[in-house]
């Protein structure tokens, strides 16, 4: 399930807006021509209305996120009321899904919401994630086994899901459930130990259990060390007293997941449910994925997601180069402002890996040297022209040596 087109007549203060989320005819991959997109990439300034598009999507193809907007909840202050007009178009249907000119509902609180037949499978990332509440939750003994018919109720509950506060408890107790099980089930063959006479040949049993019943996380676990060798640290793959066990590359001292760096912890909140979650034919949308991350994680960052999803639709809002930097032109949407105030949007036209500065300048639209550096070139600028006005020969050594000196510094 990908999405390959969007309408907005009106959505908040986006209007008459159309995104074609497809590859063009004339592609540089021929299989993928004429296609949805593998990923999608939102730039624009603050209030160009990039959340309010994944919040959009979100709503539209979310089974139980919206409703005809009833007299009865007119009192809730949770619930937004928005004035919309849109048509999503998915890549395995061609009947549209449409909203006409009607008063709609955003609401994830209530109970009682309208049922469908779509069965679109989604996470939604949002920036405001409290990522601290769910390191926290993730530490031994937070975590508990849920049984069967609980989880069927999750499996269908959890076909989507936009992770918050309201629910992240139950969606890491969801996804992670196979890990609980095992852990459970180390925790019973210890304790057949204490009971045992002989004490080798429970060893020689548990040591073959082991290998017969691998530890579930050992695969999401070598992934996750691509990344934390850049920080310098890895995952314990042979230490399965907790979720993750982080240590100091190649030593053995132990780093509890909660003391790790605000990006780390962003890393372990969002790559383990795209590892657990079941991901084909998924879209993912995600709002700010740089946040608290250098700038080397960040340019391998959405590989890193594709990795673990293969088979899913990324939808990325962005204020990084080195997080565009990672699309094709053809899948970044760039957000800006006409001169009468409203929201256009343009697609990119830097390369794939174009230098982070010319990203800034192409597609952001953004003059990358501050006022210092801007005085710096235009004092260069200044310099090439007395050199070329100079008859002095030792005057004009003076000044091309001074040029050399300034261009090197910045790189002119």
């Amino acid at each position: 399930m990908k999405i390959s087109k969007l309408h907005i007549d009106q959505f908040r203060h986006l209007e008459n807006l159309d995104f074609d989320f497809t590859y063009p005819e004339d592609f540089h991959i021929e299989e993928k021509r004429g296609k949805p997109l593998d990923k999608i990439c939102f730039i624009g300034q603050s209030a160009t209305g990039k959340t309010s598009l994944l919040e959009l999507l979100d709503i539209k193809t979310h089974n139980n996120s919206y409703i005809d907007y009833p007299k009865e909840f007119e009192h809730y202050s949770s619930l937004e009321k928005l004035k919309a007009s849109l048509c999503v178009f998915f890549n395995d249907s061609s009947e549209e899904f449409n909203i006409q000119n009607q008063e709609i509902l955003i609401n994830y609180f209530v109970e009682n919401k309208l049922k469908t037949e779509d069965e679109t499978r989604k996470i939604f990332f949002p920036s405001e994630l409290d990522i601290t509440r769910i390191i926290n939750f993730l530490q031994p003994g937070n975590l508990q086994n849920i049984n069967d018919l609980d989880r069927n109720l999750l499996l269908k509950k959890y076909n989507q899901f936009k992770l918050g506060e309201n629910n992240f408890s139950e969606v890491y107790q969801y996804l992670l459930n196979d890990f609980i099980v095992y852990r459970e089930n180390i925790l019973k063959k210890s304790r057949e130990f204490l009971n045992l006479k002989n004490p080798a040949k429970f060893i020689s049993e548990f040591n073959t259990w082991v290998i017969e019943n691998p530890n579930p996380n050992t695969k999401f676990a070598v992934k996750f060390n691509t990344v934390l060798k850049k920080l310098n640290l890895e995952v314990d793959i042979d230490n399965s007293s907790s979720l993750l066990n982080v240590k100091h590359f190649n030593q053995e001292d132990f780093i509890p997941i909660n003391s790790l760096s605000t990006g780390t912890k962003l890393l372990i909140s969002l790559l383990l449910p795209l590892y657990n979650f079941n991901t084909k034919d998924s879209i993912i949308l995600i709002d700010e994925p740089e946040r608290s991350l250098y700038p080397d994680i960040q340019m391998e960052l959405v590989e890193f997601y594709k990795d673990l999803a293969p088979e899913a639709q990324f939808i990325i809002a962005t204020h990084s180069p080195f997080i565009a930097a990672s699309f094709e032109p053809e899948e970044r949407f760039i957000l800006y402002f006409e001169k009468e105030g409203k929201v256009a949007v343009r697609r990119g036209s830097s390369p794939i890996g174009d230098d982070p500065n010319d990203m800034l300048k192409n597609d952001f639209g953004v003059n990358y040297y501050n006022k210092h550096g801007e005085e710096a070139y235009q004092k260069y600028i200044s310099l090439k022209q007395e050199v070329a006005n100079e008859t002095d020969p030792k005057r004009k050594k003076e000044l091309l040596l001074e040029t050399v000196k300034l261009g090197d510094t910045y790189n002119f």
